[in-house]
């Protein structure tokens, strides 16, 4: 049983290095290099070029969808501003009830329940 371990081992091996051979070879830049640098077939009307090429409906679609996210990260902004007032009034919402109930207390007065709403925005 050992002898086949050790020849188990060694077949995983082999296969390995052949894997990363493979690898290497396929990722090689020089070989990208030399693609480079080959004859334009005739149906190639130049050399070619690394720039990407897009079609003008790509690049239309493209600024429709940059206007758009322009105006939706405009709308969060101002959304965002609108959140934090909101939270800012109930904080000072709370503050006032507080205050109020110690009031009441310190004339032995029942105090005002707090809305379950404003606890989340609880100072304390």
């Amino acid at each position: 049983m050992g002898g086949e371990n050790g020849a188990l081992g060694v077949v995983i091996a082999v296969v390995g290095v052949i894997g990363s051979i493979l690898v290497a070879r396929i990722s090689n830049p020089r070989d990208r290099d030399q693609d480079d640098e080959r004859e334009p077939t005739a149906d190639e009307s130049g050399p070619r070029s690394s720039e990407l090429k897009v079609s003008p409906e790509i690049w239309r679609r493209f600024t429709v969808l940059e206007t758009k996210v322009d105006h939706l990260t405009a709308l969060v902004e101002e959304q965002r501003t609108k959140v934090s007032t909101l939270e800012r009034l109930l904080r000072l919402a709370l503050r006032i009830i507080r205050r109020a109930n110690r009031r009441l207390r310190a004339a032995e007065l029942p105090p005002e329940e707090v809305p379950a709403e404003l606890v989340p925005y609880s100072i304390e």
